[in-house]
């Protein structure tokens, strides 16, 4: 009886990729708990706990708002996660639906280049917004402003 031993391969072991689709879908499901807090934050900060409702809401009531620290990191929290939870989403649906390879790329791409814009044209407002622009109207502009 002859024994032999097996050389040792010289093949690395493959690399782990990473599940996209699987991320996608904790990330759709993550985003959505946290999306249902902000939204309804937001609403009932500005319907139920203001005075006025939605007549007081103006571009004082929103420069006011976005003046605050906490007010742009939740503003901003709820653009970045509705607009990537909007385009992963879209994403899907193209998934399912389109079945030419050339035309779910380029709506794949366009989905991408509109929501990368919209977060960056949405978060420069939102750390940019001037609260008290020269020459505005006093009884528009926030309260804090000075005339």
């Amino acid at each position: 009886m002859t024994m032999t031993i097996d050389a040792p391969r010289s093949q690395a072991p493959a690399k782990k990729r990473t599940n996209w689709e699987k991320w996608g879908w904790i990330y759709m499901r993550a985003s959505g708990v946290l999306l249902v807090v902000l939204v309804f934050g937001h609403l009932a900060s500005n319907l139920l706990i203001t005075e006025g409702g939605v007549h007081a809401i103006n571009f004082g009531f929103v420069a006011g708002k976005l003046a605050s620290p906490f007010w742009q990191i939740w503003d901003t929290l709820l653009l970045w996660l509705a607009l990537i939870h909007g385009a992963n989403g879209m994403r899907t649906i193209v998934n399912d639906y389109v079945s030419r390879p050339g035309l779910a790329k380029a709506f794949k791409v366009a989905l991408f280049l509109s929501a990368a814009l919209l977060i960056l044209l949405g978060t420069f407002v939102i750390y940019t917004l001037d609260p008290c622009p020269a020459g505005a109207d006093p009884s528009l502009v926030a309260s804090f402003c000075k005339a």
